[in-house]
């Protein structure tokens, strides 16, 4: 297996990496700089490059977007920004007033170790729900992300209302972390 340290200070992403790769994560906190850009691949790829040279060893860094299909692009890569502006509650009024709510939850994962980059994307086609719904029984259960207001196409619950099992099914983030396990264990 190939060696890395996943570079993440959010505890719910570090579990699911370990938990669905079912291999040992080792895991440091970085500050690194959120470069502006719509296009997800870029955004990883310089959080990558960036984060092996401040640990000086192989790294896995992840990032999100989440796509308002109506708008283009937006927020994309920018969602973080939205969530802290607008909160689930506000970001799902926006959409409500949108020509229609589909949207596109994508994931990319970078490993990087000196040399070779390589990059792992998942992504599930979904909608916004008009209003946030989560469930005590959730995996997800705070409401930091968008979980609880995006409703992946083939099921009647948000991420923000599946246990694991359910989850793990129609996670964006889930079909990554398959292709990170190939490569690392290949």
């Amino acid at each position: 297996m190939k060696d890395f340290t996943f570079i993440s200070g959010n505890q719910h992403k570090i579990d699911y990496l370990k938990k669905w790769l079912g291999l040992p994560v080792a895991h440091q906190k970085v500050d690194l700089d959120e470069i502006q850009s719509l296009d997800l691949r870029e955004v990883v790829e310089h959080k990558a490059k960036q984060a092996y040279q401040i640990v000086g060893m192989p790294v896995l860094v992840e990032d999100v977007a989440l796509t308002l299909e109506a708008m283009g692009r937006l927020p994309g890569p920018f969602i973080k920004w939205f969530l802290q502006e607008l909160e689930n509650d506000g970001l799902a009024k926006m959409a409500s007033h949108l020509e229609h709510q589909r949207a596109l939850a994508r994931i990319m994962y970078a490993y990087y170790d000196g040399k070779t980059l390589e990059v792992f994307e998942g992504s599930k086609q979904g909608v916004i729900v008009p209003e946030p719904r989560t469930s005590p029984d959730a995996t997800w259960k705070d409401n930091t992300g968008w979980n609880s207001i995006f409703l992946p196409d083939g099921s009647d619950k948000t991420y923000g209302e599946m246990a694991d099992d359910e989850l793990k099914v129609y996670s964006h983030r889930a079909q990554a972390i398959e292709k990170v396990k190939t490569y690392l264990t290949t």
